[in-house]
């Protein structure tokens, strides 16, 4: 079995066993503050163990190289994270299937500029994967009691990306 894994772009089809996609994609819901302001309503389902709450957080994540060694995923059983970027940069998003409790294959995608993502509630990931640069986020997620932490380390790690990859996300306009 290979343990390199290509870098797909994100779609919200590709990406819809693990979560959504958030991006103001397709027409508006309302136009919004006299017409200078479209609005796209509810684009992540938040969901959260009954004794906690949302909480929003800032991650600033410092930059990871490609090809990327991916030894570790993570998932949190008390809530769905969503990270919202604070730039137009994109950054890796890596998810797993669970496999009877453990994380299977990993996939790797490639957001575009503006483009966030909601895991969902026990959902394997990687950990918040800018490339390049740094980057700074938003985050909604469980705020309260328990372990709302497990991780994963894969006894053979994967190896995420190529060089290309890197050249591509360098490639990346600034916005």
């Amino acid at each position: 079995m290979s343990r390199e894994i290509a870098i797909a772009p994100l779609t919200a089809e590709a990406f819809a066993p693990f979560g959504e996609v958030i991006a103001p994609e397709g027409p508006p819901d309302a136009m919004i503050n006299a017409g200078m302001c479209a609005r796209y309503t509810d684009r992540a389902t938040l969901d959260f163990a009954p004794d906690g709450r949302a909480g929003i957080s800032l991650f600033h994540g410092q930059p990871y190289a490609l090809p990327l060694t991916l030894a570790l995923v993570e998932r949190h059983p008390l809530g769905s994270q969503a990270f919202l970027p604070l730039s137009a940069d994109p950054f890796l998003v890596i998810v797993a299937p669970d496999a009877d409790g453990r994380p299977g294959r990993p996939l790797a995608f490639r957001t575009a500029p503006g483009q966030g993502v909601n895991y969902r509630r026990g959902t394997w990931h990687g950990v918040l994967t800018p490339v390049g640069r740094p980057a700074l986020f938003a985050v909604v997620d469980y705020i309260g009691p328990g372990a709302n932490l497990e991780e994963h380390r894969f006894e053979v790690p994967y190896t995420v990306g190529t060089a290309v990859d890197a050249k591509a996300f360098a490639e990346t306009p600034d916005t």
